[in-house]
Order: structure tokens, then C-alpha cells, then sequence
């Protein structure tokens, strides 16, 4: 199984980094490790068999989905009983990850070891898990090639809405309605449908304006499969459009397809930011791109690596980041569009191509 080598490519960074005993409390590391997609578990990863532990509801779920961990069931949080195991057992000093555990819980696990064997039991190792995710197996690549191929399937859902007309919010429900007839976990995301002067929010959830007779209509979606996410965003145009519309929308195009030519294994997250970012600036519009190019997907919607400027992480194989350069004018439009890409040795392949991108397949209703 996938989860049993994830599990000792985890053990072997915890103890490369002089730690006897992994405790992993994030649901989506927590997923990654053990199958498991229950709301409330801990795992241990050690010197012994892994234990995973839950709660009451998900007593036969976990027994189900976690094999080959040992499953404990407790009426106490989790964590709580996950620190009590390693005490009982001796497995310390105990990693954590600092950046995914409140106050309130660091404070619950330190109740949990006695004063004498609390110093230096809790030992803060940001991102090991996190670091793991970042390169995606066969099987998780699949599993994202299939979210990938649904997620394109709705902008053909979201140009017969807008054909339509209606309101924002009409078109997203049209739009999440048939992503869950198609068998979609849930949306990434909630849908982004942002028309007319709204198209210039970069996160412009659908609202109960009605789509303009002549604008751009902003649309950023996503759905999640069998735990894995996608994440694609398009713009169109209704109506006659002026030049300088055709001609931002084709600056857009251009940077996006520039960053998307970038990637490939070696290069740095920086470089592709600035094949996307240079482009606009040429453009003189670059002062209109307020975001990052794009990010890593996978079991969350958001992850890493950065594609942001001077990153400097490296791209490897088995990466899936997200491409997505934008230019939004306050009061005007904006345009955003987004792929999702697979870092392979050679370069990057799009697993959003099947839904168009070039003005003329879709222009002017």
C-alpha cells in the first residue's frame, strides 16, 4: 500500500532529524499517512507499529480505511490520548508541527507528560509531512488526473448557465449540482463567479448580481475526488468587446502560457513566477497582478510549494502546482487563468487542457 511507505518515508525524516517518535494531528497529513478520513484522529509513527486514534464515530471507519495501524478508540481528544501512548511507551522526544497545533491543544499534550519528563519531550519540526506531499505519487497523480478531468467538465456546465443568463449564484449552483451528479467529493473550493466591475476581485465568490449583457465573467472552481483536489479558473467576455479588453485578456493568455512553458524539474518556483510576471510587465500591466503565480494541490486545495517571487524551491517531478496569472483594474474587470500542471523531468504537463482558453472559443454569446 501507498500509505505504508509514505508512513516510512515519514519515520526515516522524523529520526534523520533526531526524533524518536512522530505525533501528526492535521486531517489532510493524517489522510496522507493512513487512509483515514475521519474529522478527529492522531497518529504515532515510531520504533513501533503505527496507532492511529480516534473517537466513537469512526470506530468502524478507521478500522476500515487504516490498515495495517493499530486502532485505538477514546472518549478523550485524540492528541490527549496519542501523548499519553508515547509516555506509556517511552517513545520520546515526540515531533510535532508547530504551525498545525493551536495554544490551546500544546498546552492539553503538555498536561498530558508529568513535569519531569517534560522538558525536552516536545521537539517542533515544521512541514515534515507537509514536505512529503509536495511530490505525488502514481496513484495520487491518477487520482488527480480524474479531479482534473471533472473539474474541466464543468465549464462546459457554467458557458450553457451563462447562455442562459440569471444571476452569479444561479450559475455556481449549476455548476456544484452537476460536479455532484458526477460523483465529486465536494467543491475545492466555494465557487468563484465574478462578473462585470466584480470580475476585479481576485476572489469574487458568486453573488446574487445578475450577469452583465456586456463584461467579463471571472469563474474559479475546483472539485474534490476520492480526496484529492482541482483547481482551474476561466474568463469569458459577454457582449462586443473593446480592444483593450481583447488585449489585457491576451496578455493574460500570454503570461499564463509563458510561466506553464517554464515549468519543468530544476527550475526554481521564482522562475516561473517571473515568466509569468515579466510578460505583464511588458505589458505595463504588471502593476494589476496582486498575487502569487500560482501553488501547490493535492489533498488540499492550497499547498506547497510557492510559486511566488525569489522563491527559490526547486520544482521536482511529481509536483502539481497551480498557473495562474491575473490583471485586475478596480472598477473595471479583471482576468485570471489558471491551469493545473504536473512537474515532470522534462517539463510541465497541463491536466486542465481540455478546457479551452483562446479567445475565440468561446467569445461574445
Amino acid at each position: 500500500m501507498n500509505e505504508v511507505k509514505r508512513r516510512r518515508a515519514a519515520i526515516r525524516a522524523a529520526q534523520t532529524a533526531g526524533l524518536e517518535t512522530l505525533l501528526v494531528t492535521h486531517p489532510a497529513d493524517v489522510h496522507y499517512l493512513t487512509g483515514f478520513t475521519g474529522s478527529n484522529a492522531a497518529v504515532v509513527l515510531g520504533s513501533q507499529k503505527p496507532v492511529l486514534f480516534t473517537d466513537g464515530r469512526y470506530t468502524t471507519q478507521a478500522k476500515e480505511q487504516a490498515v495495517g495501524l493499530k486502532v485505538l478508540v477514546e472518549q478523550k481528544p485524540a492528541f490527549v490520548a496519542a501523548v499519553e501512548h508515547i509516555v506509556a511507551t517511552g517513545q520520546n522526544p515526540c515531533g510535532f508541527d508547530p504551525t498545525l497545533t493551536t495554544v490551546s491543544s500544546l498546552e492539553r499534550m503538555r498536561k498530558a507528560v508529568t513535569a519531569k519528563e517534560r522538558r525536552g519531550f516536545f521537539q517542533p519540526i515544521e512541514g515534515l509531512v507537509a514536505r512529503l506531499r509536495e511530490i505525488k505519487d502514481e496513484d495520487e497523480i491518477a487520482r488527480m488526473r480524474k479531479a482534473a478531468k471533472l473539474g474541466c467538465s464543468l465549464f462546459d456546465v457554467a458557458l450553457e448557465a451563462i447562455a442562459k443568463g440569471g444571476t452569479e449564484v444561479s450559475v455556481a449552483a449549476e455548476m456544484e449540482f452537476a460536479a455532484r451528479k458526477a460523483g465529486a467529493d465536494a467543491m475545492s473550493f466555494e465557487t468563484i463567479v465574478a462578473s462585470g466591475p466584480r470580475s476585479a476581485l481576485p476572489h469574487g465568490k458568486a453573488s446574487k448580481a445578475k450577469l452583465p449583457k456586456r463584461g467579463f465573467v471571472t469563474l474559479d472552481f475546483g472539485v474534490v475526488l476520492d480526496g484529492y483536489c482541482s483547481d482551474m479558473t476561466r474568463t469569458v467576455f459577454l457582449g462586443k468587446a473593446k480592444q483593450r479588453e481583447r488585449d489585457v485578456y491576451h496578455s493574460v493568455l500570454e503570461a499564463q502560457q509563458a510561466a506553464v512553458a517554464m515549468v519543468r524539474a530544476g527550475v526554481t518556483c521564482g522562475e516561473v513566477d517571473e515568466a509569468a510576471r515579466s510578460v505583464l510587465r511588458n505589458a505595463g500591466l504588471d502593476g494589476y497582478f496582486s498575487h502569487s503565480t500560482g501553488h501547490g494541490v493535492g489533498l488540499e486545495i492550497h499547498e506547497g510549494p510557492r510559486v511566488a517571487s525569489k522563491q527559490e524551491q526547486v520544482l521536482e517531478p511529481g509536483m502539481v502546482i497551480t498557473i495562474e496569472p491575473g490583471v485586475y483594474i478596480a472598477g473595471e474587470f479583471g482576468v485570471r487563468i489558471e491551469d493545473m500542471v504536473l512537474v515532470t523531468k522534462t517539463g510541465g504537463e497541463v491536466l486542465t487542457s481540455a478546457s479551452p482558453k483562446s479567445w475565440m472559443d468561446w467569445i461574445e454569446f
